[in-house]
């Protein structure tokens, strides 16, 4: 998530030898005066600072609207599975800031981001960084120390101006090209696909999981010779029903290869995009390795169920693409006279009544959730974002919408908690906190 702006006058002191994790973000978020400042002049500078030369390691680069923690996700176990030592970067966080980087799989240790932390600090002198950049320049400085062979690295906001991208990429994975971050990238899909394709390198070869690529992608891979594997041109995928679950799970074809991508918690789309990336990384993973890696993949915080009787399901879309893609998971699940009770709350760069529309045909009662963060909507302001296209109930809190949807919902129905990841992470706290004291 991203941390409030810095309005104090005086320059803050970095924090001295032993200090933790919490007092290293502090001060992160009080260095530079915004919370987003994309180029890549500042963060570049500390990164020759830190690196001499490109790591001795493969650069995978996730970029996309949406999908891009499914596909690193994916990338990560197949990785493993073919026995690299694998490092991931992603953002934001829910529960805590070491979820962004992982090592093999698993949360950086304290210990570790510190002396990570302490690196870049030491490096950047009087370069102003801000919160992300300075992130992205601790998991690059942690993957070298632990001398991860594999970066997968997920593109925070856009691409070609991301820090990310300061890191040349082996291969590129483009998920999704939508609209989000109008602010920033723009507000129709070729100006912002010409943002994210940004991180495509000449010669590497790429991967575009969905079958719409705007002319903006099509153009910069042309022009710089990428070889660009498209869903629906070089792969394809088609439905088959599997007993053992709700969800249709799909047959991904690809050259002369035929493989079971399963359906569920995670985009097949991206999982997908991975595997076919991996036809590259690790070419002679057998198929029967790759489905078994796949099998029950999840992520915390993507379509993630947390409760039964009723069914409770936390997902971080908060665009309508994203939100689409939900509809379409959830009108799966609801059969037989199921209720679907959402439990929504925004930030108020976001669009809610796109959001709304996507989830109206799958919803049958909205509980509005106050966002008490920088950005954050109250469900006052979502109310009357939706301009009385929904029916319903404001709450002070995603706890209190929470617990409300919870005591009206039948046993039979479902819950969704969505609408961002400071929604999300919230109502993750309530649910583990209700299932630790029912133990």
């Amino acid at each position: 998530m991203l941390p409030p702006n810095n309005h104090a006058d005086q320059s803050p002191v970095p924090p001295e030898t032993g200090a933790t994790v919490d007092q290293w973000l502090a001060y992160l978020e009080a260095i530079h005066p915004t919370e987003i400042d994309l180029g890549l002049d500042r963060v570049l500078v500390v990164f020759r600072r830190l690196f001499r030369r490109k790591p001795d390691a493969r650069i995978i680069t996730v970029a996309g609207t949406n999908g891009k923690g499914s596909a690193v996700a994916a990338l990560e176990t197949l990785l493993q599975r073919a026995g690299r030592h694998t490092g991931a970067y992603t953002s934001p966080h829910l529960q805590r800031y070491n979820e962004r980087v992982r090592v093999n799989g698993e949360d950086i240790p304290d210990d570790a981001l510190v002396s990570a932390f302490e690196a870049v600090e030491a490096a950047r002198g009087n370069v102003s960084l801000t919160y992300f950049e300075f992130g992205t320049l601790a998991a690059f400085v942690a993957f070298s120390q632990a001398g991860v062979e594999d970066w997968i690295l997920e593109v925070g906001l856009g691409g070609r101006l991301d820090a990310v991208n300061v890191m040349d990429a082996d291969i590129v994975i483009l998920t999704s090209v939508d609209i989000d971050h109008v602010a920033f990238l723009g507000d129709n899909r070729e100006v912002i696909g010409f943002e994210k394709a940004g991180v495509l390198r000449t010669g590497i070869p790429a991967v575009y999981a969905e079958s719409d690529p705007p002319r903006s992608v099509l153009q910069q891979a042309a022009a710089q010779g990428v070889s660009l594997a498209r869903f629906g041109q070089e792969y394809e995928l088609k439905a088959e029903q599997f007993a053992a679950s709700a969800f249709p799970s799909m047959m991904l074809r690809y050259r002369d290869r035929a493989i079971r991508i399963p359906a569920g918690p995670l985009s097949v789309k991206s999982l997908a995009a991975a595997v076919v990336a991996m036809s590259t990384l690790e070419p002679d993973l057998p198929v029967s390795a790759i489905e078994q890696s796949l099998d029950g993949l999840s992520m915390p915080g993507r379509f993630e169920q947390l409760g039964s009787s009723p069914d409770v399901f936390l997902d971080v879309g908060h665009n309508p693409h994203a939100a689409r893609w939900l509809s379409g998971q959830l009108s799966i699940l609801k059969a037989g006279g199921r209720r679907v009770h959402a439990v929504y709350g925004a930030l108020s760069d976001k669009d809610v009544a796109g959001v709304v529309r996507a989830m109206t045909d799958v919803v049958d009662a909205w509980y509005l959730a106050d966002l008490a963060v920088p950005r954050g909507l109250s469900s006052h302001d979502l109310q009357a974002r939706l301009d009385n296209a929904v029916s319903a109930s404001a709450w002070r809190s995603v706890h209190e919408a929470l617990h409300a949807a919870l005591s009206e919902a039948a046993p039979a129905d479902l819950v969704i908690v969505f609408g961002s990841f400071y929604t999300v992470a919230e109502g993750r706290e309530v649910l583990l906190a209700d299932k630790r004291n029912q133990s």
